[in-house]
């Protein structure tokens, strides 16, 4: 398998996407995640096709979508996705709330387990609810779910626990055992877990990614998966998820959300999801030039910052590092930018007590990974 070549810097800097225009030209951006490759040639042909035909009206019905991601899913994970219970909606975070809006009303309680994507927080907030925090259980740089601490937050009142899986940003990829466990923990306090499964066909081949509605009987009863194509595909700007039920009561409850919930994704996005999701060899490709830069990233930094920690991830293209040792004040993404020129997202928006880290994305070229480490090491 050939890997995904990234773009040259120069290329890149044409991009209009908020990566590439939310700084500075002389700054390497490495926060936003998305990739710096081509799109799968595919994909690239279902846009430009409909361009030609000036197919650019709004979304109605495309059981291309389920059709496809079921497939994708059976083949990826021998899970047997009903393609009824397929919902399209604008982005996770849209079918995240909606659905949530469903099941929760304002001053409940939402559990998640930090340090946690950023943007669980502001989707709690939109619902109007308190966040009840559990941290994940941390050896060395490795996190694992914290099961006696989520215990006690579902048996004081929690609703709803948002679920990364896998985990962003420390690339942890829940086992089957743990998220069996949850699934009864929930049946029995009565919550109910929103697995938002994003980033899962980025799974490496160490870990096996386990998604939350084929744990269990159990698991289908008590859970709802939000995933899209955006991550894995590079396509995020294109606007289209899927919300996933496996059971009656949350298939209903789907059907019952406003039609904008479906209607406000985007043609492009949804078609380009539904061609995404036949795009195996690209997928795979592109899982060769990442498991190439999670290690070039390791050698990088153990050669010029080797006080820096760092976990290769089990998934996705997100590094999560600790840069206590560089003493780079309170915000160390604050100084890389200043003064390295360098973007990173700063670890307190995934936590409060991960203040020095920052996530780092390497979805890039090496050259451009070595140019990012090097700005680093120069004002270490």
């Amino acid at each position: 398998m050939q890997p995904l070549k990234a773009l040259p810097l120069i290329e890149l800097q044409k991009r209009l996407s908020t990566k590439w225009r939310g700084f500075p030209s002389d700054v390497l951006p490495l926060p936003v995640a998305e990739m710096d490759f081509e799109i799968a040639e595919p994909i690239r042909n279902q846009l430009i096709e409909m361009l030609n035909r000036s197919d650019t009206g709004y979304l109605g019905s495309i059981p291309e979508l389920g059709v496809n991601l079921a497939k994708f899913m059976g083949d990826r994970w021998n899970w047997k996705v009903d393609t009824d219970q397929v919902f399209p909606s604008t982005d996770v975070g849209v079918g995240m709330v909606e659905m949530a809006r469903m099941v929760v009303k304002p001053g409940d309680h939402i559990l998640v387990d930090s340090p946690v994507y950023h943007n669980f927080a502001n989707w709690i907030n939109e619902l109007k609810c308190h966040i009840v925090d559990v941290p994940m259980k941390k050896d060395g740089l490795h996190y694992t779910l914290n099961i006696p601490l989520i215990e006690a937050g579902y048996k004081n009142g929690v609703k709803i626990h948002f679920l990364c899986n896998p985990q962003n940003p420390t690339g942890t990829v829940h086992t089957k055992a743990e998220l069996a466990e949850l699934a009864e923990l929930a049946k029995k306090y009565g919550v109910v877990i929103f697995s938002d499964e994003i980033h899962a066909p980025l799974t490496y081949s160490e870990n096996e990614f386990v998604p939350f509605l084929n744990v269990s009987q159990t698991a289908r009863e008590v859970g709802i998966t939000v995933t899209a194509a955006s991550k894995a595909w590079n396509i995020a700007g294109l606007k289209c998820a899927t919300i996933i039920t496996q059971h009656e009561k949350w298939a209903q409850t789907a059907k019952e959300m406003p039609p904008a919930v479906h209607g406000r994704a985007s043609l492009f996005g949804a078609f380009a999801a539904a061609r995404a999701y036949q795009c195996v060899d690209w997928l795979d490709a592109c899982l060769v030039t990442l498991d190439e830069n999670r290690k070039f990233l390791k050698t990088l930094l153990t050669e010029q910052l080797p006080s820096v920690g760092y976990r290769i991830p089990n998934n996705s293209y997100l590094a999560w590092l600790d840069m206590t040792a560089l003493n780079l004040g309170e915000n160390p993404s604050e100084a890389l930018l200043e003064k390295g020129r360098v973007a990173f997202n700063a670890g307190s928006s995934f936590s409060s007590t991960h203040s020095q880290f920052i996530r780092l994305n390497f979805a890039t070229s090496q050259e451009i990974l070595t140019q990012a480490i090097d700005r680093i090491a120069k004002i270490a």
